[in-house]
């Protein structure tokens, strides 16, 4: 049986002109049927090229040729080509997860002397997009064919070790969290086995932890009200820094984040209000209507905040 690469259009939607030129011939091992879809298990023999097609709708019947890969094996060129894929892939295989012992036992039985069918393993073991690997599927040069696979091997390698990186730090995160929810805890069951009730600056903490959790705060201000709390649980209530910091985070958490209102644009109930709240200002009071206006022009008003200046009934 042979397969393409058709894109992610489906065989249904193209015709025989939408096949590409090279396929694979595989042996199928297992083939499941469900939802009028098929899915099996098949292991890749070598390329075809088809040739002439015998049957232009389904099931498709094609002839193909089984073309040369031209290379030759102990050419110095092709030989190191060969080692960076096989440092390569020993490179990826520790660092992602997905990769099983099998696959390390697999690496075994390929040499420099097989530059082929190793390559082909390469570009098979990436997360390359179809195009791509179909690009090297109908590279029929050896050469060409490693100097395509290379980089891809390259890209999933610098994918995995960021992938690491993210993990490690996750991780980390997580139990520094694990590791200050446990001592809290700790402390609140020791407190509560001795007697003592909690002090000033644990009520502040927990009123100022409890005002944020109906609130959506940007991830900048809450990384800055954690270091401030961090701050303030270890400060001395009685020191005129705890005051301030207390003052501050008092402030931080009473703004209303995440909670916003429409605008209210109703330009003679705005007129009416400015009348009837302040006397004078008639050059003023056109201004705010003017500015107003250019907001019900534009739909917002760019949350701008607009001051009367003057004395009262100036």
């Amino acid at each position: 049986m042979g397969v393409a690469f058709v894109g992610e259009q489906g065989v249904t939607s193209l015709d025989h002109e939408g096949f590409p030129e090279i396929g694979t011939a595989v042996k199928v091992h297992k083939l499941k049927g469900e939802d009028d879809q098929i899915q099996f298990i098949a292991q890749g023999l070598q390329r075809f090229k088809i040739t002439r097609w015998l049957s232009k709708e389904p099931p498709y019947l094609v002839e193909v040729t089984y073309p040369k890969e031209p290379v030759d094996a102990e050419n110095e060129e092709t030989r190191a080509y060969a080692m960076a894929i096989i440092n390569g892939i020993k490179e990826l295989l520790p660092i992602n997860p997905l990769y099983g012992e099998e696959l390390k036992h697999y690496l075994n039985r390929f040499s420099p002397h097989q530059p082929g069918p190793l390559t082909d393993f390469a570009a098979a073991i990436t997360s390359a997009k179809g195009p791509e690997l179909q690009d090297v599927l109908a590279t029929l040069s050896v050469e060409e064919r490693m100097q395509k696979v290379l980089p891809l091997l390259r890209k999933e390698i610098d994918v995995a070790l960021l992938q690491g990186e993210i993990s490690e730090q996750v991780n980390a995160q997580m139990q520094d969290r694990q590791r200050e929810f446990f001592l809290r805890e700790q402390l609140k069951v020791i407190q509560r086995e001795l007697g003592i009730s909690k002090d000033d600056r644990e009520n502040d903490v927990d009123t100022f932890r409890a005002r944020l959790e109906s609130l959506v705060v940007p991830e900048r201000v809450q990384t800055r009200i954690d270091d401030e709390l961090n701050k303030l649980s270890v400060l001395e209530t009685g020191s005129p820094e705890y005051g301030t910091t207390r003052n501050y985070l008092d402030w931080l958490t009473s703004l209303p984040w995440g909670v916003t209102s429409q605008d209210q644009l109703d330009l003679p109930h705005a007129r009416q209000v400015l009348d009837r709240d302040h006397d004078g200002l008639k050059d003023v009071k056109e201004r705010i209507v003017e500015f107003l206006a250019e907001g019900t022009f534009k739909g917002d008003v760019g949350g701008s905040i607009v001051l009367l200046v003057g004395p009262p009934g100036g």
